[in-house]
């Protein structure tokens, strides 16, 4: 088995070089008595989402992608780069045409996730069932202050508008570590380029009959100053994109 990680970036330069060394470090060997079929390989695939920081210098500059692409061992890398901010939606479906494992999981760039987590996720899909399950991780309900009261409820919101429509029970519908299989993922034709990404995803999930299953993850939110880039339109497109997921 082997999981692709895409990890969309657009002035991250204070912390892209940590979230990758977090994501490369990462152990996603099979646990104890798992059997070798629970092996896994992995590939991080980099897209700089048009950068006007030092996003762009400093991957270019980090040795392992000074040729856009180095294998070593059971790790692949890929870089991207979007000559202009397109999106993180866009930006995600540019490192899907890319990639190449069974599993797809989304890091973003900003260490609000913890790659220390992704094993966890992985976990849940370690059966039988493993190409009809996407697992999402879920941040909880807690009242970040870096967060804000706002962005608290407007998540909250967006979920239960989405459960009540597609007859689901998820607790964390916006949250950016989403484990889906690579062949389901690209049949969902997302066209998505913003943050609406995460509900069209769910939304054409829950229509494709796949099963969603939830995890619990560490969860270090950032706010507007420190450069958290959803903005309230974002609320807004989301609403709209889960109406228009359930009206075809």
């Amino acid at each position: 088995m082997k999981l692709s990680i895409i990890i969309p970036a657009h002035n991250e330069q204070a912390t892209i070089k940590q979230v990758l060394k977090k994501v490369m470090s990462v152990n996603i060997a099979p646990r104890p008595g798992s059997g070798p079929s629970s092996a896994w390989e992995k590939e991080v695939i980099v897209i700089n989402d048009g950068s006007s920081d030092a996003t762009k210098t400093i991957l270019e500059t980090i040795p392992p992608f000074l040729s856009g692409r180095l294998k070593v061992g059971v790790l692949d890398f890929v870089v991207i780069h979007h000559e202009k901010n397109l999106g993180k939606g866009a930006a995600i479906q540019t490192g899907l045409k890319r990639a190449t494992g069974d599993y797809i999981i989304i890091q973003d760039a900003d260490l609000e996730y913890d790659p220390a987590d992704i094993p966890n996720l992985l976990s849940l899909i370690l059966n039988g069932e493993s190409h009809h399950i996407a697992v999402f991780g879920a941040r909880g309900h807690k009242a970040y202050p870096e967060r804000g009261f706002h962005y608290v409820v407007g998540a909250w919101v967006l979920t239960t508008f989405y459960n009540l429509l597609f007859n689901q029970r998820l607790t964390d519908l916006y949250t950016g570590y989403k484990l889906i299989p690579t062949g389901i993922l690209k049949s969902l034709n997302i066209h998505s380029a913003g943050f609406e990404f995460e509900a069209e995803v769910a939304c054409k999930l829950a229509k494709r009959g796949v099963i969603i299953k939830e995890i619990p993850i560490h969860y270090q939110p950032r706010n507007k100053n420190q450069g958290k880039h959803i903005r309230f339109v974002d609320a807004v497109k989301g609403l709209w994109m889960i109406i228009k997921c359930w009206i075809k």
